[in-house]
């Protein structure tokens, strides 16, 4: 539904906010469920009003790296790539079952079983109106918003946000960038990211119609400082309105 707000200002009121968005929120790589809802207590607070949150963990297991400086730990102190020993990833990029986002090319394993996992959260759990995905998880969350507009998934959402993502340079995942989507979107990166360059969250939110875009100017993190707080509560509450004002005017034709 395009954004009118006229619109809204007369079918939406106070009483009808008191409704929450649910949102999936889908980690990143090196990550679990658990670690990401801990990273992410400053984020969630900032749009309690609007929204609550549900976390999961992605299929695959990864391989530990005990290579600190593979981690970019000395470039990097707070990426999502967790010491914790419990390390899942969306898919891989290898045939050895690693993943760079940086690699050009490459297979997508584990991509359908994490699409199957959505599938059947989505039936357990939701619906779900919108998800949230950092650094790998972003990307996964693009290809499924890509996938949604072509008719390729099960289930449905209406935005997503998508914070230090990028494009998938998989072979088999190429194919859904040809097309703008057309779904409203939130695109969080910083400056100094050197895990996923800010160039490549630029190309991810290009893909989008029209993309709501949060620089900031740290690294590789969804960050909830007072210059972003405001941005996050904006868009969640016009996610909300959109959300009640279509379930009203559907109640109206019924």
């Amino acid at each position: 539904m395009d954004y009118n707000p006229q619109i809204e200002q007369k079918c939406c009121s106070e009483d009808s906010m008191s409704q929450k968005l649910k949102v999936l929120a889908i980690h990143g790589y090196r990550q679990n469920g658990e670690k990401f809802r801990e990273k992410t207590g400053k984020f969630r607070k900032t749009v309690r009003k609007w929204a609550q949150f549900t976390f999961i963990t992605a299929p695959h297991k990864v391989i530990p790296v005990d290579d600190s400086n593979d981690l970019n730990k000395s470039q990097e102190p707070d990426i999502e790539q967790s010491q914790d020993e419990e390390l899942y990833a969306w898919f891989f990029n290898r045939d050895d079952n690693t993943y760079r986002g940086i690699r050009d090319g490459g297979p997508a394993i584990g991509f359908e079983e994490s699409v199957k996992l959505i599938e059947q959260i989505f039936t357990e759990e939701g619906p779900f109106d919108g998800l949230v995905g950092f650094s790998q998880g972003a990307c996964f969350v693009g290809l499924l918003c890509a996938m949604q507009q072509r008719g390729l998934t099960k289930f449905n959402f209406g935005f997503a946000v998508l914070a230090a993502g990028f494009k998938s340079e998989c072979f088999p995942h190429l194919k859904y960038y040809s097309d703008r989507i057309n779904l409203p979107s939130l695109h969080i990166f910083g400056e100094n990211d050197k895990i996923n360059p800010t160039e490549s969250s630029e190309a991810l939110s290009n893909c989008f119609e029209d993309p709501v875009i949060v620089r900031h100017p740290d690294g590789h993190y969804l960050p909830a400082s007072a210059a972003e707080k405001p941005q996050y509560r904006k868009f969640f509450e016009l996610q909300l309105l959109r959300k009640q004002c279509t379930e009203q005017q559907v109640e109206k034709t019924v």
